[in-house]
């Protein structure tokens, strides 16, 4: 099954889908660019939907302004099924105090949210969530990725990755997989297109793991343009049905709906046709409607 923000539902409900992305989030490192706008929440979903989209996958983890008490009117408003995330971020993207006051109960945290609820609220979380850092994973990381998998073990919730800046993708799998013993198809590696290293996105899908990518970022602009290259490498070497992507809309700029964009829609209006073009329609019906089914379906 997979666990959406108004109840689980069968993987082959899902529909299509934006694999990676956020309706809601807040972080002291950007001021001013919040994602806390139930309003511009909605009409960004709407416009998604309006594309064709049935699904968004909100990475948001633990402590950033998820908004969990507001995605269930969202999903039921739009039609679209939203998936929630538990977990945590890169340390410094909290206020000071909270990653220390946190930390000791982590794998509790998880396995409560994923089971019981977010908060006060009874939406229950999707999937975990966790990051890297740049070409390493500093002590933080691993005591967080050590939590998401006894939480995976527990529960059988998937694991999704932020890596900074694309890095350390193969550092993730070493402690993730080899040493804490969760399946690679329960592993999801976010932001590769930001590494655009295509041998090197090749080593990683050989292992078994989801690859994630973005499109478009602003704050990786200059990787854009690979993006559909790394897509074609990927799947001209038969791993089409490893590849998952979403918008990552992280600050309320990058608003298709109530911003300058080009938001959620761009994926289904742009992004869509050039790879229908490039690849195919089967790898595109791939990309954004059965590899998601499977993605975060839960396993035990």
């Amino acid at each position: 099954m997979i666990r959406a923000v108004i109840g689980d539902i069968p993987p082959d409900q899902l529909g299509i889908t934006d694999s990676h992305d956020h309706l809601f989030f807040r972080t002291p490192v950007m001021p001013g660019q919040e994602l806390d706008d139930v309003e511009a929440a909605v009409a960004e979903t709407q416009a998604f939907a309006a594309a064709g989209g049935q699904a968004i996958v909100q990475w948001t983890p633990h402590g950033l302004g998820r908004r969990a008490d507001a995605l269930p009117g969202i999903s039921t408003t739009t039609g679209v099924s939203l998936i929630a995330a538990t977990g945590l971020h890169r340390a410094e993207l909290y206020p000071d105090g909270f990653v220390d006051q946190v930390r000791p109960k982590l794998a509790e945290i998880f396995h409560a949210e994923l089971t019981v609820g977010i908060g006060n609220s009874q939406v229950r979380a999707g999937l975990i969530k966790v990051a890297g850092g740049y070409h390493v994973l500093d002590s933080h990381a691993r005591w967080v990725m050590r939590a998401a998998a006894e939480a995976h073990h527990a529960t059988g919730a998937p694991i999704a990755v932020h890596h900074e800046l694309g890095t350390a993708a193969d550092a993730v799998l070493d402690l993730l997989v080899d040493e804490l013993a969760v399946p690679p198809a329960s592993v999801i590696l976010g932001h590769l297109n930001r590494f655009p290293d295509q041998r090197g996105h090749l080593e990683l899908a050989e292992r078994g793991a989801w690859l994630a990518f973005d499109g478009p970022s602003r704050a990786n602009h200059a990787t854009d343009p690979w993006l559909i290259n790394c897509l074609a490498a990927l799947a001209d070497a038969g791993y089409a049905d490893r590849l998952l992507l979403g918008g990552d809309t992280t600050t309320a700029r990058a608003r298709g709906a109530t911003g300058e964009g080009p938001g959620m829609p761009y994926l289904l209006a742009h992004l869509r046709p050039r790879i229908e073009r490039r690849l195919g329609a089967q790898v595109a019906d791939a990309v954004f409607t059965s590899n998601p089914a499977r993605a975060f379906d839960w396993s035990v």
